[in-house]
């Protein structure tokens, strides 16, 4: 799980000559490139994000903020609305499911592309939750490669507006929670991009214990995925993907160890709960997060500025959101990615 930060969206991303990289997303799967553009559309909802890369690449200052399609800086931990098409009226949204087509659709922030090592995650302690890489003892972190593993399986990110509260234990795992967005594995076949805002349905849960704490993790499909219309529980990703369940467990399990560290546990053996039990936990993170950003429980160290939440007291203007991106680092090229993310780690069974 994540313990520093945590969030993200991007895509058509357009060089200015201000140097300022900016990735416009439109939710949906449709690619195009031209003159080194990159876009995404949907026929349907077309709610668009973008986002704002500052600071380098692989350093420490690299931070992706987001902006909606008017412009307008937004935190994707608080702004972004859990229930797609709940784009409300400057509120937080109500506590129904939304339903499409007989099916509960969320927003999903996809933080690490499948296939990549950097630990990017939304920084819930900073103003207006950028994305930036996790730092561990001073460097930045990089998941190890698990053979037969090349870092993340998935494309994994967060639901907005949820919280897993560090103050209450949960009646299952027995452990509390740890303090950050609800996890999410998309299964989709497309590769995403940091910062990627996609509308996801819920398939599953799995209840990891970390360093004894609770760590949800959501099975979810792109709804845009060619598979989606097969797979609509957790048996139907059994079914269809043959292993895919089993890999999943095992790469949760043993991630952290080449680290230093021991192998994660689970609650209910390690068997995954269904969508019904998912879609309970999700609304529980989601009320635990209302009364975050409402003021109504002690957030710590958690960061709620946020410029459309109307209930809450930390919502800010929009000049003030301005000012803290643009008093972030200008963009710079990349540095290199340390030639030890690449090793592959071979571990006991």
């Amino acid at each position: 799980g994540r313990k520093e930060a945590c969030t993200g969206a991007a895509s058509m991303r357009v060089p200015l000559r201000s140097c300022c990289r900016l990735s416009a997303l439109l939710l949906g799967s449709h690619r195009g490139s031209k003159a080194g553009l990159r876009w995404h559309s949907s026929l349907g909802n077309m709610v668009s994000y973008l986002t704002e890369e500052r600071g380098r690449p692989h350093c420490k200052d690299y931070r992706i903020y987001f902006k909606t399609a008017e412009g307008r800086y937004i935190s994707p931990f608080h702004d972004i609305p859990l229930f797609a098409g709940d784009e409300q009226e400057n509120d937080v949204p109500s506590k129904r499911v939304k339903k499409n087509e007989d099916e509960t659709v969320f927003n999903m922030v996809v933080e690490v592309p499948r296939w990549t090592n950097a630990k990017l995650e939304i920084a819930t302690k900073d103003p207006l939750n950028p994305i930036k890489q996790d730092v561990k003892k001073g460097k930045l972190r990089y998941v190890a490669n698990v053979f037969p593993h090349k870092g993340y399986i998935w494309n994994y990110g967060a639901l907005p507006q949820t919280w897993e509260a560090p103050s209450l234990m949960d009646k299952d795992t027995q452990c509390c929670g740890d303090n950050d967005p609800i996890d999410v594995c998309d299964i989709g076949s497309k590769v995403c991009l940091p910062g990627e805002v996609i509308r996801v349905k819920v398939l599953g849960i799995l209840a990891m214990i970390d360093a004894g704490e609770t760590d949800w993790k959501i099975i979810a499909i792109n709804v845009e995925d060619a598979d989606a219309p097969i797979l609509n529980s957790i048996e139907d990703v059994r079914k269809n993907r043959p292993g895919h369940l089993e890999a999943t467990v095992d790469w949760f399990r043993k991630y952290k160890v080449p680290d230093g560290s021991p192998e994660n546990q689970f609650a209910f053996n390690g068997q995954f709960k269904d969508k019904d039990f998912a879609l309970a936990i999700i609304q529980s993170t989601h009320e635990h997060w209302r009364a975050l950003v409402r003021k109504q429980v002690n957030g710590g160290a958690i960061n709620c500025q946020n410029v459309s939440v109307c209930e809450s007291p930390f919502k800010c203007s929009e000049d003030e959101a301005a000012a803290i991106v643009n008093s972030a680092p200008i963009p710079g090229s990349p540095d290199p990615v340390p030639t030890e993310v690449d090793k592959w780690h071979f571990l006991a069974k």
